[in-house]
């Protein structure tokens, strides 16, 4: 099944092309909104264009500030100044979103994608 994702400004074209490689939907914040929007608008964009929101701003891995039971699904890259890692980051989510393909199973989490590890929270 194909998964849609907003991907947020921070979200690199090396990232995208990885997801729509594995044949996924990803739409580009620039494309719909500002790419000096809030995060409030960003993720309420995702909300609205019934994806899961990919980004590597810490800020939506806060689950006071973004409880995840009250999204689609948001997927925080935890790359922490070290982009050099970013090709390990995608290895292990593309390998996670190929056993999980359900756009359902999303819903309500916060994915935390580390190089050796996922988190998930809600």
């Amino acid at each position: 099944m194909t998964l849609r994702f907003f991907a947020d400004h921070s979200v690199s074209n090396f990232i995208i092309e990885t997801l729509r490689a594995a044949g996924h939907d990803v739409l580009r914040l620039k494309d719909h909104i500002s790419t000096d929007s809030p995060d409030l608008a960003v993720i309420s964009k995702a909300q609205e264009l019934d994806a899961i929101l990919v980004s590597l701003n810490g800020d939506f891995a806060d689950i006071v500030t973004y409880p995840p039971e009250k999204y689609r699904g948001i997927i925080a890259l935890q790359v922490r100044n070290h982009p050099e890692i970013i090709p390990q980051i995608m290895t292990r989510l593309s390998d996670f979103i190929s056993s999980h393909s359900d756009l359902d199973y999303y819903v309500g989490k916060l994915l935390l994608v580390e190089a050796h590890r996922i988190r998930i929270r809600g």
